[in-house]
């Protein structure tokens, strides 16, 4: 017997890993959204009827995916999506792939995600995911609804609850507390020193002035990673080189020291995997690999199938002859914690 609001919502996971239209990707998760309120077997019944239509957010397609899902099929619609969903990556790409444990950078409707907490966690479980860290923006990035120091601590309640559910469920998944902080234009971290203390791993980005000077910028980032608190640089050059939001060229700073700063405080660079970042370019990896750095490998995702994008980073560091004992996310989470409480 399949499950039509699981169907929908695979249709969606898998539209978003290809980067479809935010709105295709709505149709689906919003029609599996309203049909989860409906009393027990009103939806078979409006199947059998043809008024599933009727309600709002339901049309024709997935209406029509649903009919298919309670008749016992694989709705068409989801067959198509899987039969061209297969990610064609080479040998050593896979086996990298395959050795990371979570993901350490990644966003919920907290602040500019889509989806809310338990969605983004789900679907990290379901890809293989042992642990997802949960890192909303911090409250000066105001654009993506950073969180204050307020909705920081109810978020961490929030987190406890969940992990506390798929524990009773027998999960070994859990969600890791953590934050994507901005780097501020003194190089200090925007959220209280108490809240970042809390925090299992606090990425640290910058998001403003961006077409600093060099050695203002260099000068910013270094002075961010002396800081106990942070454990992650990402996307170190903030560059932008496709997507809806146009393209922006990379911060300009000095990578050697930058690098050297990220090294000597055992911090880690980001592999950003998004695909209009795919930060840092694959000269100044090399240049970190060279340096010494360790890295994370992150999908920054923002709903739930961009989770699916750790490939892309895995992909450039392969390319760049990244080992698998410098990626941070290959440890288990208690070593991970162990990593990042080492620099407090």
């Amino acid at each position: 017997m399949r499950d039509p609001l699981a169907d929908l919502r695979r249709i969606a996971f898998l539209l978003e890993r290809a980067g479809e239209k935010t709105y295709r990707v709505r149709a689906f998760r919003g029609a599996a959204a309203t049909l989860a309120k409906l009393p027990e077997g009103e939806l078979a019944a409006r199947a059998g009827n043809g008024t599933l239509k009727d309600l709002q957010g339901v049309g024709e397609v997935t209406a029509r995916c649903v009919v298919e899902s309670l008749a016992g099929e694989e709705p068409v619609y989801l067959r198509r999506l899987e039969s061209t969903a297969g990610q064609d990556l080479d040998e050593a790409t896979a086996a990298m792939l395959a050795a990371l444990r979570g993901d350490c950078h990644a966003h919920s409707d907290w602040s500019d995600g889509g989806s809310p907490i338990d969605e983004m966690a789900l679907a990290a479980a379901a890809i293989g995911h042992e642990y997802l860290v949960l890192t909303d923006h911090s409250p000066r990035l105001t654009v993506a609804r950073g969180l204050s120091a307020e909705r920081l601590a109810e978020q961490l309640d929030v987190v406890a609850d969940l992990n506390a559910g798929f524990a009773e469920l027998g999960m070994q998944f859990r969600i890791l507390t953590g934050i994507e902080v901005d780097i501020l234009a003194d190089g200090s971290l925007d959220q209280t020193d108490e809240l970042l203390e809390r925090l299992d791993v606090v990425v640290g980005s910058v998001h403003s002035n961006l077409k600093d000077e060099p050695d203002v910028m260099t000068r910013r980032m270094v002075t961010a990673l002396a800081n106990p608190h942070l454990d992650i640089l990402g996307h170190c050059t903030g560059r932008l080189i496709t997507g809806g939001r146009g393209t922006r060229p990379e911060s300009r700073f000095h990578p050697e020291q930058v690098f050297a700063a990220a090294a000597e405080h055992d911090k880690a660079i980001e592999i950003n995997s998004r695909p209009e970042r795919l930060d840092p370019p694959k000269r100044l990896l090399r240049l970190a690999l060279e340096q010494n750095c360790k890295f994370s490998i992150d999908t920054d995702a923002h709903a739930p199938g961009q989770l699916d994008w750790l490939s892309n980073g895995c992909a450039r560091a392969v390319a760049c002859g990244v080992p698998l004992d410098r990626i941070v996310n290959t440890l288990p989470a208690a070593e991970l914690k162990s990593w990042t409480q080492s620099h407090k």
